[in-house]
């Protein structure tokens, strides 16, 4: 298996590229995904990693995998130099080339698609089912509202930090109130217009990450709980999922790496 069999493979069975450039095109997004650092060879190892960092690259290299798929691109927008001494993404750049590790970033596809990062949200929130989307595509979407089976507050609080796996939440609203609705956004997904799908859709409660001080504070005036996890938090539990779901197809072993200080 080589660099472009491994993208295939995830484009079949996880998330095309083209889902992300429908998301752009309709949404008004902007997105980099795709083969972001070609090698060279066969591929004999797959990490997978939510962000391209260094301590993903030389984990990459101790493991002996050259290959590595992450969420957020490993470029995002343009690069006008490549300064390994100052640079962090510069860095793992070049520790990638010396070791001939390839990079492929599925990013805007991978929270859209079908069973994604946003799906696998709300499935770890307690959802089965979205009746709703913020951001609808031919195939998934993104941002997604539906019922749960009744919860207090501070229960589905508890139970969002433990199936999350996360040390950090911001948690707003009556600890009693019984949670029937949820509106679910992951990472830096809260934005007006998902606000107005969590009001108007009649959301007991809001779960993203990032989220700015006047959002919150628009959705507790507006009778709906937040929950805010880690950026990371909201990802990485669908990101492993993906991983899991794909691994037997590589045919080469996989791992994915995860940075427990961001959880």
């Amino acid at each position: 298996m080589k660099l472009l069999d491994a993208f295939k493979i995830i484009e079949e069975q996880a998330a095309p590229v083209a889902l992300s450039d429908e998301l752009c095109k309709k949404y008004d997004h902007y997105d980099n995904s795709g083969i972001i650092l070609e090698n060279e060879g066969q591929i004999n190892g797959v990490l997978f990693s939510l962000d391209f960092t260094t301590d993903a690259a030389a984990e990459a290299v101790k493991r002996g995998c050259n290959l590595i798929v992450t969420h957020h691109p490993a470029i995002y927008h343009g690069m006008r130099r490549i300064t390994p001494s100052d640079d962090l993404i510069s860095q793992a750049l070049v520790l990638c080339v010396k070791n001939n590790i390839g990079v492929i970033s599925m990013h805007l596809n991978f929270d859209s698609a079908p069973q994604g990062i946003d799906y696998y949200l709300m499935k770890g929130l307690g959802g089965t089912q979205a009746d709703g989307l913020l951001n609808p595509l031919s195939s998934g979407g993104y941002g997604r509202i539906y019922d749960i089976k009744p919860i207090a507050f501070k229960e589905f609080v508890k139970r969002t930090m433990k199936n999350f796996e996360t040390r950090r939440c911001f948690a707003y609203g009556d600890d009693e109130r019984i949670i029937k609705r949820v509106a679910s956004f992951c990472g830096a997904g809260c934005s007006e217009d998902a606000a107005g799908l969590a009001i108007k859709g009649g959301a007991d409660v809001l779960v993203s990450a990032d989220i700015a001080h006047h959002m919150i504070t628009g959705l507790y005036y507006n009778n709906v709980n937040v929950v805010q996890l880690t950026h990371y938090a909201s990802e990485v539990y669908g990101f492993k999922r993906i991983a899991k779901t794909l691994a037997p197809s590589f045919g080469v072993p996989v791992c994915v790496y995860v940075d427990a200080q961001l959880m």
